[in-house]
């Protein structure tokens, strides 16, 4: 369960950077965000924060599993409260997803640190 909590936060964040990487300028001028290139450094981020949880999760550790929950809760953390302060301007779709997003990552944090045991307590 464990590696599969690591996965899943790599399947969400490796497309998202690689959209985002790779994103048309047109797309970029209609999200509102003019200087391009926060974008791809954005999407070059998570692409890397992937890419990371997917190689973390074939033999976590203890400081892997901190990374996986603190970037998750972390990315809960912004999220949520901009989306329950500003949901009304948002269109309602957009709102579903994020509140969904901020849901499964959540998820995937707490799966994490309970499915979680050190080297020397495995068995018991």
């Amino acid at each position: 369960m464990l590696r599969a909590a690591f996965n899943l936060t790599a399947l969400l964040f490796i497309p998202v950077g690689l959209y985002l990487y790779f994103i048309p300028p047109d797309v970029a001028t209609l999200l509102g965000v003019s200087p391009l290139w926060m974008l791809r450094v954005l999407g070059g981020l998570l692409l890397a924060w992937g890419a990371f949880q997917m190689a973390a999760g074939q033999k976590p550790d203890g400081a892997k599993v901190g990374g996986l929950v603190g970037g998750n809760l972390l990315l809960v953390a912004t999220l949520l409260p901009a989306v329950l302060r500003g949901g009304e301007a948002m269109p309602p779709a957009l709102r579903t997803v994020l509140l969904a997003l901020s849901a499964l990552l959540a998820v995937l944090a707490f799966t994490a640190i309970l499915n979680y045991r050190p080297e020397g307590t495995r068995g018991r």
